[in-house]
């Protein structure tokens, strides 16, 4: 049976925070990640967060490279899942 891959999007920073700088991958590609674990670290003018897995899977494509800037709902990397 072949993985399937599934778009994950950039969450919501609230209080009207719309955008983030993305600073650092924390999973690379080929990465298995399980739900809770930390992939990305963005910065908002108010804070750098971490973006964690929604879900379990092996990260398959980074949509973004560092430096970029991320509106939230864009797709952020590809998970490939069983």
């Amino acid at each position: 049976m072949s993985d399937s891959l599934v778009d994950m999007h950039v969450p919501g920073f609230g209080q009207s925070l719309d955008e983030a700088l993305l600073i650092e991958w924390v999973a690379g590609v080929g990465d298995r990640v399980e739900r809770g674990d930390v992939i990305a670290v963005v910065e908002t003018d108010k804070a750098s967060t971490e973006v964690v897995a929604e879900r379990g899977g092996r990260v398959a494509v980074h949509s973004a490279t560092v430096g970029t800037i991320l509106k939230t709902g864009d797709v952020l990397y590809r998970l490939a899942t069983d």
